[in-house]
């Protein structure tokens, strides 16, 4: 085991010490070497005490520039002590070729992109359309979101929804009063168009209005890719005219 003071006398061993590089180097590699072969001729004892072996380790040291020493006990023989040096810490990895490093996640706003079809905006005035969840394999309702910051003294909504087979106008709404709007219904170019019209003197305030059209169709799924919708509105931020297309409700 070895005693307490032997850092500090190997220290000051390595201190007061002036080695001879290629002798230090040839020493402790003869003390590396383990034990002589049986048989081989020469005098036997004891092995070099611990303050001798301090001395060489520590010569070792300086003649290598070694920054620091470690004592090894190998398993084969337990007084044989060697020099060892920490490996020096390498230069951080490069990132492998074609890999980026990570970057902070990009914050996104809810709800549909500016680049979907069914969303639209147009200075203080925003829109999107959306099949009704509640439409079924023979009925529909399509409903037209508009939102406006201002409000509004001139207003049409517009909704096509194409002929796709078995179409057939079944009713239509809005959420601001009845009596504010005149409403048309009629089949036009393959599709059948409803528009509500704001009446003169009518306005429409600041918020989110809805206006939907319902309508039959053939029994089945329907495809609404091809309906579309357009709103155009005036207010005291001047003209201002929106239109999409329909994603699908659910």
């Amino acid at each position: 085991m070895v005693d307490d003071d032997l850092p500090a006398r190997l220290r000051e061993a390595a201190g007061e010490h002036r080695p001879d590089r290629a002798r230090m180097l040839a020493r402790v590699e003869r003390g590396m070497a383990g034990p002589r072969p049986a048989g081989h001729p020469g005098r036997r004892g004891r092995p070099a005490g611990w303050p001798r072996v301090a001395v060489v380790t520590a010569a070792a040291a300086g003649a290598l520039g070694v920054g620091a020493l470690a004592l090894v006990t190998t398993q084969d023989s337990p007084h044989q002590t060697v020099v060892a040096s920490p490996d020096p810490a390498g230069p951080p990895a490069a990132p492998a070729p074609g890999v980026s490093s990570p970057r902070a996640p990009v914050e996104r706003s809810p709800g549909r992109s500016p680049e979907d079809p069914a969303t639209a905006g147009s200075g203080y005035l925003r829109s999107d359309g959306v099949v009704d969840p509640n439409s079924n394999a023979y009925w529909a309702q399509s409903n037209v979101t508009l939102r406006t910051e201002q409000p509004l003294t001139a207003l049409m909504v517009e909704l096509r929804i194409a002929e796709t087979g078995g179409i057939e106008d079944a009713g239509s709404w809005r959420s601001l009063p009845e009596e504010d709007f005149t409403v048309s219904v009629r089949v036009r170019d393959g599709a059948l168009v409803y528009r509500w019209t704001l009446r003169a003197g009518a306005t429409v305030p600041a918020g989110e209005h809805v206006f939907a059209g319902q309508y039959n169709h053939a029994e089945g799924g329907r495809d609404a890719e091809d309906d579309r919708y357009t709103a155009r509105a005036t207010s005291s931020g001047g003209p201002a005219e929106v239109t999409g297309g329909f994603a699908p409700g659910g």
